[in-house]
């Protein structure tokens, strides 16, 4: 399937999203983000807030209310209100200033492409254009996960990134110095997106198995890290064929879930064969990395 270069659309999708009640601008703003929305902007129409977001037209309108529809389970209280096209726009010429460089962990820094040069000499670079898959960085979810990325990476470690979206975290692993990644994502925009990314990083092709996938189906087995930054129901089916590709001393890591899903997640961890290693929370997400119980 071809894609197009947001720049080069000859229009977007714009879909307008309602929130129900008590349901938070970040909630919102989460949708918008963990569905592809390449821009969006909030307003209020009579006490209820608005989320507007732009979507590439290289897919059809369709695969966009689908992949919001599928979120609705995790974030209840949210309604498509309205969809249209959107003459172009330049969305991230427009909005460079909201993608400052993002300082992660002890070392890394998740900078723009535009960014490049002015990042600082203390930290590990690792640049994402913020396109259409999730993974820019900014979202709480993928700070947890890169946390545990640059923690858990020593040097020469094979890596299985599961959903990998813009390819943040396996671009980030190898940069720390993994020998080799893994990738799937169902979405194949998602993984133009990341062999771009993997370009902006100067990573050769060979660095990378990137290929559309659902969760483990044809993974590589005998892998030291599984990272897994996806919804909390794709985390519980990923759950029962983790052991199975992590060599004995491998390790998991699991993100975008919330502090709430936690209570849900850790049980079914424990029954799976994990143990629990290391844990971390930022805002309302939560995530962990784990290890085999009997390892």
């Amino acid at each position: 399937m071809e894609t197009a270069d947001e720049d080069n659309c000859n229009f977007w999708w714009n879909i307008e999203l309602e929130a129900a009640g008590d349901t938070s601008e970040e909630t919102l703003l989460t949708i918008a983000d963990l569905s592809g929305s390449v821009g969006s902007e909030l307003l209020e129409e009579n006490g209820t807030m608005i989320l507007r977001a732009a979507y590439l037209s290289s897919q059809d309108i369709s695969h966009w209310l689908a992949a919001i529809d599928a979120l609705g389970g995790s974030f209840p209280g949210v309604r498509v209100r309205s969809h249209s096209k959107l003459e172009n726009r330049a969305w991230h010429t427009e909005h460079m200033e909201s993608f400052p460089p993002l300082a992660i962990g002890a070392n890394l820094i998740v900078a723009a492409p535009w960014h490049k040069g002015n990042t600082g000499r203390n930290r590990l670079p690792v640049y994402i254009y913020p396109g259409s898959a999730f993974g820019t960085g900014y979202h709480e979810s993928t700070q947890i996960a890169l946390s545990f990325v640059e923690r858990l990476i020593k040097g020469g470690e094979v890596i299985l990134d599961v959903g990998t979206g813009s390819g943040i975290l396996f671009i980030a692993a190898l940069k720390l110095g993994a020998a080799r990644a893994v990738a799937r994502d169902t979405d194949p925009v998602a993984i133009a997106e990341a062999k771009r990314n993997m370009g902006l990083n100067d990573l050769p092709d060979e660095t990378c198995d990137l290929r559309v996938g659902n969760l483990l189906d044809g993974a590589e087995t005998g892998v030291d890290l599984l990272t897994a930054n996806i919804l909390l129901a794709p985390n519980l089916k990923l759950l029962d064929g983790a052991r199975n590709v992590l060599k004995p001393s491998g390790v998991a890591i699991f993100s975008g879930m919330t502090t709430v899903e936690r209570i849900a997640f850790l049980p079914a961890l424990s029954e799976a064969g994990f143990s629990l290693l290391h844990e971390y929370t930022i805002n309302d997400w939560w995530g962990c990395a784990a290890v085999q119980a009997n390892a």
